[in-house]
């Protein structure tokens, strides 16, 4: 799950010489990734409405099935705006407020932290994932408990003081995901069903755990390269797909999806069906750090406010064998989202063909 960087540049410099005049930007760019080996879903909309939808690849390299575009993927930290608006959810309805110390909810060995830090990565909390990653057993799952359980066992340190620095940190949405349930005393995968996914009819989106995910018919396969440059399923190497032994955590991860259902969820953060629009607007608002200098993440979202196609919100996710991304230009209602199931250096090229794709339609 670690966080990807979109090439911001790039897109800035490519509408800047004022390409959209090119012919065929999207197409011919899908083009070349599906000649390079390139795998997954692109989706590019306005208003709600698909402009473009591919699916290139395999869904099973092994078994030579190939992808479709109502395929499901895992989202990894794409995952982590929806852990934000159960957050935003439970403050709306009174059960907890943003600037609660995290000590009132959790057992844990770390004081002084709001939830609103943990929302925007400035907590200063350590990465559980290396504590687990040396002291866990792996023939064993893990979950939100055990992760607690041994941050307080081995208590690595602070990386720096509450508010101080911006830090992307998946201890932060584990321990989001377990206030909600400690605000609410109920499961967060059930809530997560009960408050998002079914109100908005996200009928291919659910946090599966291993064994559910074995038994989706259309479920995409993370696929990463074996010593002979061959792709084969990345949960055939347990021990570092983290995905596996950690296959039970809540918050950071583990939403699965469809392009499709992104976009419905996409579409939903205009309205108010599940927040009001002042509550939607915090999310895609900067921190500030103690010493008053803005960072760019908000709740859930990575934020760049002066796109060249305005306000720009987004956020990728990254697991053995998976990139994915969002990426929504929210003041016109623009958006792309890509899904890739063989972590091909291709998907950035893709989400700068799709930008520029824009300028036809």
């Amino acid at each position: 799950m670690k966080k990807l960087s979109l090439p911001l540049l790039f897109i800035l410099f490519f509408i800047s010489t004022g390409l959209y005049s090119q012919e065929k930007i999207l197409v011919d760019a899908v083009e070349k990734a599906r000649g390079e080996g390139f795998s997954g879903v692109i989706l590019v909309a306005q208003n709600g409405q698909i402009l473009f939808e591919e699916a290139i690849g395999m869904r099973s390299f092994e078994d030579h099935v190939a992808l479709k575009p109502k395929d499901i993927f895992e989202m990894a930290s794409v995952s982590k705006q929806f852990t934000a608006m159960m957050i935003m959810m439970c403050q709306e309805k009174g059960l907890l407020d943003y600037d609660d110390q995290v000590g009132e909810y959790l057992d844990i060995p770390y004081r002084g932290i709001t939830i609103r830090q943990l929302l925007t990565h400035t907590s200063g909390v350590p990465d559980y994932q290396a504590v687990m990653d040396e002291q866990w057993d792996k023939s064993k799952v893990a979950g939100n408990p055990d992760i607690l359980e041994y941050l307080n066992q081995y208590q690595p340190p602070m990386l720096f003081e509450p508010g101080e620095e911006y830090q992307y940190s998946n201890t932060g949405y584990v321990f989001l995901a377990s206030i909600v349930e400690k605000a609410t005393g109920k499961d967060f995968v059930e809530l997560m069903r009960e408050w998002i996914f079914k109100p908005l009819g996200m009928k291919s989106t659910d946090i599966r755990s291993p064994e559910a995910k074995a038994k989706v018919k259309n479920f995409a396969a993370g696929h990463i390269k074996d010593e002979n440059g061959t792709y084969v399923n990345a949960s055939n190497f347990r021990s570092s797909d983290y995905t596996v032994w950690l296959g039970n955590r809540k918050g950071p991860g583990r939403v699965s999806s469809t392009a499709e259902d992104l976009l419905v969820w996409d579409q939903a953060l205009y309205g108010e069906k599940l927040v009001s629009q002042e509550t939607i607007e915090l999310a895609f608002t900067p921190a500030k750090l103690s010493d008053g200098t803005r960072s760019y993440y908000g709740f859930g979202w990575e934020l760049e406010p002066k796109s060249p196609l305005g306000k720009m919100v987004m956020h990728t996710g990254d697991n053995p064998g998976y990139k994915t991304i969002i990426v929504r230009y929210i003041e016109e209602n623009k958006t792309i989202i890509i899904l890739n199931n063989n972590y091909h250096p291709d998907m950035m090229r893709l989400v700068e063909a799709a930008t520029l794709s824009f300028g036809k339609w």
